[in-house]
């Protein structure tokens, strides 16, 4: 890894309104997105992302090069909740437990949108199959923690595995993307070209606000997950390291183009704060928000967007 890529990931400007963010509240600053138009930004975001990822995929031919991220990809939201539920088990209820670990098998939406702004940053394409990569990644992980949690804890009141099945589907950022992915495959590339403007021109800007927006929770969220003690900081500092490391590493056993191992070596670093915690609270009430949202979104998120990202591109591209 050479050290100007960390460097030039630091300054990024969408970096950098996240540490604002931060700021603003370090501070006591009155500086806040509104609700309904983060939520918009939310929206588009993934509407965009998935769109894209749609016309990449419409113009690629199926292959191995498509269905091994796939694959791997899968068995990553499999393996991931699988481990780390017994590392967590030790130290945590099992609730807490099977919240985390579907959180860290699954992935973050945003995590992705910033390591495609990484590639870029770079000149360096990446393939649209790996958008699906990622959808199809949220919903494995939320069901293994469910099932986890089913069978180690002694009260059986949770809901129904059919209940969280429809509600992982039917969950907005799950639906939004898979929809968004399908519209764009179907959409032809004149199609695609008349609303370019909204899907392409102006990603950066609303990446951007929407970390302020991100930087402004999580600074708010810190402190009282500071205070759950060194357990819970440390697995929310190593674990994304350990699982973007192992899966860049073992990619390499597979003929996988560079930005695609790349791509995967994130989205398995990552941890979700917007599908997951959705889905926890209706199929594991009893696990603690204030332990998997703050882990995943004021610790996880910017280890891997500051040190995360040059360490993965350093190891595919050596």
């Amino acid at each position: 890894m050479e050290f100007n890529l960390l460097i030039e990931n630091l300054t990024n400007p969408a970096l950098l309104f996240f540490v604002l963010g931060v700021l603003a509240v370090r501070v006591k600053s009155d500086l806040e997105i509104p609700p309904t138009s983060s939520k918009f930004i939310s929206i588009y975001l993934l509407f965009s992302i998935g769109f894209k990822g749609g016309q990449e995929l419409a113009h690629s031919h199926i292959s191995w090069q498509i269905v091994l991220p796939v694959i791997l990809g899968i068995l990553s939201a499999v393996a991931i909740p699988l481990y780390t539920f017994f590392i967590l088990k030790r130290n945590l209820s099992v609730s807490d437990a099977g919240a985390i670990a579907a959180a860290y098998g699954s992935v973050s939406a945003v995590t992705f949108v910033t390591a495609i702004s990484f590639l870029e940053m770079h000149n360096i394409e990446f393939g649209g199959h790996m958008v699906a990569v990622m959808a199809l990644m949220e919903a494995p992980a939320i069901l293994i923690g469910v099932i986890l949690v089913r069978m180690y804890c002694k009260e059986n009141e949770h809901k129904s595995l059919k209940t969280v099945i429809k509600h992982s589907i039917a969950n907005g950022s799950v639906f939004l993307i898979l929809g968004s992915l399908v519209i764009g495959f179907l959409a032809s590339e004149k199609q695609a070209q008349g609303i370019a403007p909204f899907t392409t021109d102006i990603f950066k800007g609303f990446l951007a606000v929407f970390l302020l927006d991100m930087g402004i929770s999580s600074g708010k969220k810190l402190n009282d997950f500071l205070k759950s003690g060194w357990f819970t900081t440390s697995f929310a500092v190593i674990m994304p390291l350990v699982n973007g490391c192992a899966m860049a590493l073992l990619s390499l056993l597979f003929n996988m183009h560079a930005e695609d191992r790349f791509v995967l070596a994130v989205l398995a670093a990552s941890a979700s704060y917007i599908a997951v915690p959705a889905a926890m609270s209706i199929a594991v009430p009893k696990a603690n928000p204030g332990l998997y949202l703050p882990m995943a979104l004021a610790v996880t998120f910017p280890i891997n967007i500051t040190i995360g990202l040059p360490i993965y591109y350093g190891i595919v591209m050596n």
